[in-house]
């Protein structure tokens, strides 16, 4: 018997501790995805997305082996809402079949499939594609933290500002959230956040498999 896991989409703004988050939900016992790590894969030279790139905007968003460099596509895209645009279409269709195929795979596994399942994505809101889940949980903290936080992990100033400008308002986001992590505090603190927001995840997810 197939038995779909409860599907739960993971996103936020740049730094906001997405990727934090999930670690701390697959120590309480979800399995998670990472779909940045799809596109990675999509990206790698032969991939369907580093085909669709080329098709988009040629030879100069490319490594000499074909793969996607991702720097210099963010930098073609980041000042042109339209080439963004482009990109999402064409390349976010790919990441959701993957993620379909992945969530499919969990309900044939032996034993039956894990209870939830989160995938961390950075434009589940933007794309519309938060709509595949059974429940979206955003992560949030202030925009100075933001910054702060993504220059202390390498990020160039000029290139975390355009990204925080091209990013889709927190309001947006919140607007259809499912459930909210407040990660403006200590990592204690979002310790904290995280356990209240696992009760919520599973006692919705039970009501959604009843």
């Amino acid at each position: 018997m197939v038995r779909r896991p409860c599907a739960v989409g993971l996103t936020g703004g740049l730094a906001s501790g997405k990727s934090s988050v999930a670690v701390m939900l697959a120590r309480r016992g979800a399995e998670v995805l990472d779909a940045d790590g799809l596109v990675h894969e999509l990206y790698r030279p032969g991939g369907e997305g580093a085909q669709q790139v080329a098709e988009l905007f040629g030879a100069e968003v490319l490594a000499g082996d074909g793969a996607v460099e991702r720097d210099a596509l963010s930098r073609r895209v980041l000042a042109d809402a339209e080439a963004l645009e482009r990109l999402n279409r064409a390349v976010h269709p790919l990441v959701r079949a993957r993620v379909a195929g992945w969530l499919a795979e969990l309900g044939t596994r032996p034993g039956g499939a894990p209870g939830v399942a989160v995938v961390e994505a950075a434009l589940l809101v933007e794309t519309g594609s938060y709509r595949d889940y059974d429940l979206l949980l955003v992560v949030w903290c202030r925009p100075e933290q933001q910054l702060e936080r993504a220059l202390a992990r390498g990020v160039d100033e000029g290139r975390a500002l355009a990204l925080l400008k091209a990013q889709l308002p927190l309001d947006s986001m919140l607007a259809v959230a499912d459930i909210v992590v407040d990660n403006s505090g200590s990592r204690e603190q979002l310790a904290a956040e995280v356990d209240r927001a696992w009760a919520e995840i599973r006692a919705r997810c039970g009501q959604a498999q009843a």
